[in-house]
């Protein structure tokens, strides 16, 4: 899951940076407002961690430049400042979620996983297909009982596709969930991990389209579970 930090202490910055990829995203992460909004304008992000003290600017600033251009990109906003105030103007302004420092890390990965779920019309936090029960909050899924384990970037890919049950991804498409803004794009990623996951999941469990890319096989998600 693409994400990215925008915050101005750098070692808050790297920790959430090394501690949301250990929970399953792929975070890029910024020190102010010009570079989130270069990087806004370069990545394909699925959330973004914006604080609001920022040394060019107000987080604030960033936010409502989005939403009055229409993009509904999900935001949670980061502060020192936890006062009624600062929460209720940045709701009203188009945030998603609003966390107050300190925090502890697993309340922010599951607050995270709570906006996309609701961008995804999920209530539950787990995702179902073809006898497959998989966990974001873990990383690991079940089958028939058994449960199965997921590299951070095997369970990328995997959670790409289950997201969007039926469609084809094309290769460029999972690239950027797997990739920072900024790194070099490895030419057979993709095609590895797809290969690892179908050697743990069952070789007809994703489909290759060829020309096109990869989406899931099978009769889909129980729908008693959803």
């Amino acid at each position: 899951m693409r994400l990215l930090i925008v915050e101005d202490d750098d070692m808050l910055r790297d920790g959430l940076t090394v501690g949301l990829r250990l929970a399953g995203f792929s975070p890029d992460a910024v020190a102010n407002c010009a570079d989130a909004r270069v990087a806004l304008a370069n990545g394909a992000f699925q959330v973004m961690v914006l604080d609001l003290m920022l040394p060019d600017g107000s987080g604030l600033d960033v936010l409502r430049g989005l939403r009055e251009a229409g993009n509904d990109l999900p935001i949670l906003l980061l502060t020192a400042r936890d006062q009624l105030d600062d929460r209720v103007a940045g709701l009203d302004a188009g945030a998603d979620d609003y966390l107050g420092k300190p925090f502890a890390l697993e309340e922010l990965a599951a607050r995270l996983r709570a906006i996309l779920r609701r961008r995804q019309g999920r209530a539950g936090g787990m995702l179902h297909w073809n006898g497959l029960d998989l966990d974001p909050a873990r990383m690991r899924g079940e089958i028939d009982g058994q449960e199965v384990r997921f590299s951070n970037r095997e369970f990328t890919v995997l959670q790409a596709l289950i997201e969007r049950p039926g469609a084809i991804l094309a290769k460029s498409v999972l690239e950027d969930r797997l990739y920072g803004w900024q790194e070099e794009v490895e030419s057979n990623t993709v095609e590895v991990h797809i290969h690892k996951l179908r050697a743990k999941l069952g070789a007809g469990f994703i489909e290759t389209v060829r020309g096109a890319g990869y989406r899931l096989a099978g009769p889909g998600p129980d729908k008693a579970k959803t």
